[in-house]
């Protein structure tokens, strides 16, 4: 998998303050409630729809082992299916979630990308986690295990 700074997007805080604020209006226009008070269906259904909106693409939210988040869109913008890509590479989107993700959670959290459009997958799929999970469920990858195991060696307590 490479040096883990090498995925990761550093961009001036004001990219992501933009990002915050343009959800948050757009939120208001629609509801009442305010982004960090959303319960988690009306969340995945409201993100959904900014981003759709935004011109970003649709996402459905899910989860594995409940341990992670999972963000699936099979029509993200960033990704190009023609590309032909040998890794996954929306970068700029992994930055983004990870801001807009930690601000909704009031901790950081860790995003990665496991699954591309621009490497032939049909869809992108993004983890969301707590950082120490994150970091575990990297190191199981750059070991060779498929994400779903990575996942699963993280979730389980150590004995």
């Amino acid at each position: 998998m490479g040096d883990r700074k090498a995925f990761l997007v550093r961009l001036d805080p004001a990219v992501y303050d933009a990002l915050w604020e343009a959800f948050r209006r757009w939120l208001s226009s629609r509801s009442e409630i305010v982004a960090e008070d959303l319960d988690v269906s009306t969340f995945e259904q409201r993100a959904s729809e900014f981003f759709r909106d935004a011109g970003w693409g649709t996402l459905a939210i899910g989860t594995i082992h409940d341990a992670v988040a999972t963000l699936d869109s099979a029509d993200w913008g960033e990704a190009d299916p023609d590309s032909k890509l040998e890794q996954p590479a929306c970068h700029l989107t992994t930055g983004m979630f990870a801001d807009l993700f930690g601000r909704l959670a009031g901790a950081p959290v860790a995003v990665l990308e496991v699954e591309c459009r621009s490497t032939g997958a049909p869809r992108c799929r993004f983890l969301v986690g707590n950082p120490e999970l994150m970091d575990v469920v990297f190191d199981e990858l750059a070991r060779g295990a498929s994400y779903e195991d990575a996942v699963a060696a993280a979730a389980t307590p150590a004995t």
